[in-house]
């Protein structure tokens, strides 16, 4: 809904549009492989669909932890700026937003395909099951290590240190502004949107991109992970983004919210505007005595 609503039914395209769509689209992708790894589960933790799935869900799952991180980092500075400048000029800045989305689709693909180089399934005797990236071959240790601190650096710490930075100064900007009603009225939204982005980054992605690191330098160090559940359990939790992000779109987007009231009640904003002229027709019918044979269209009088 969040993508047909950004893509096909935002009559006015801005820069957050542009990075929520591309957030949905990020979750959507993540959505259509999570039947297969609950099907997994299910299965005792043997997976049955071959090599080549089981790397495909793996990327997509990454894939969606990091693009999340990035689009939301760009959605906060973006807020951010939109407070701060609210005169900035708006086509200039859809094409950055949309320059900055595809970048990202750019890394994000480059730095999922390491996870494609190496196999992720691996065949246990005891018990005997296939399992899907809950067991690496000794061999590929140092390499995830490597892979998942470079990931935690760049692709987590940094954004959260610009959304900090970010919040920091438009709470300031806040604080300034909250003396006018209007304005104020407008912008506790934007108050909202902090804290529920601040409870992604500390339920969602904090815990996980701790928690892969240790769980490497464990493995790395031919240690045993007594902690394996809790990584579990945090995998679990950054998959919650995907929860979440309906909230960010519903207080960012006020056409969001309108366009989503009228799908519920399956109703789109034509219908309703064509409801309120037929409804005015009819109460101007009756008054004059006049009928009308088609919504909007008056015929003869009789």
């Amino acid at each position: 809904m969040a993508v047909w609503v950004f893509l096909f039914r935002t009559k006015k395209k801005h820069p957050a549009a542009i990075y929520m769509a591309n957030l949905a689209i990020s979750d959507l992708l993540f959505v259509i492989w999570l039947p297969l790894k609950i099907a997994y589960h299910l299965n005792g933790n043997n997976w049955i669909y071959g090599e080549g799935l089981c790397k495909v869900l793996v990327g997509f799952f990454y894939g969606n932890m990091y693009s999340s991180i990035l689009f939301i980092t760009c959605l906060s500075v973006q807020r951010y700026w939109v407070i701060v400048h609210p005169l900035s000029h708006q086509r200039k800045n859809n094409q950055i937003a949309v320059g900055v989305s595809i970048t990202i689709w750019i890394l994000i693909w480059v730095s999922t395909t390491p996870l494609y180089l190496y196999d992720q399934t691996v065949k246990l005797s005891n018990p005997n099951i296939t399992t899907c990236h809950d067991v690496n071959r000794q061999a590929d240790i140092n390499n995830l290590f490597g892979y998942f601190i470079t990931m935690g650096i760049f692709a987590f710490f940094i954004p959260a240190v610009l959304c900090m930075v970010a919040y920091i100064l438009m709470f300031r900007t806040l604080t300034d502004s909250m003396t006018d009603e209007n304005i104020g009225k407008k912008r506790r939204k934007a108050v909202v949107l902090i804290i529920t982005t601040l409870v992604m980054f500390l339920v969602c992605f904090t815990p996980s991109n701790l928690l892969l690191i240790i769980h490497y330098s464990l493995l790395r160090q031919g240690m045993v992970n007594n902690g394996y559940g809790f990584y579990i359990v945090s995998l679990c939790l950054a998959s919650m983004n995907s929860c979440l992000d309906p909230f960010v779109y519903y207080f960012v987007s006020d056409e969001f919210r309108e366009n989503v009231k009228n799908t519920l009640i399956c109703r789109s904003n034509r219908t309703v505007e064509r409801m309120r002229i037929s409804f005015t027709s009819m109460k101007y019918s009756k008054k004059n005595n006049v009928y009308s044979t088609d919504t909007g269209t008056q015929s003869s009088s009789c």
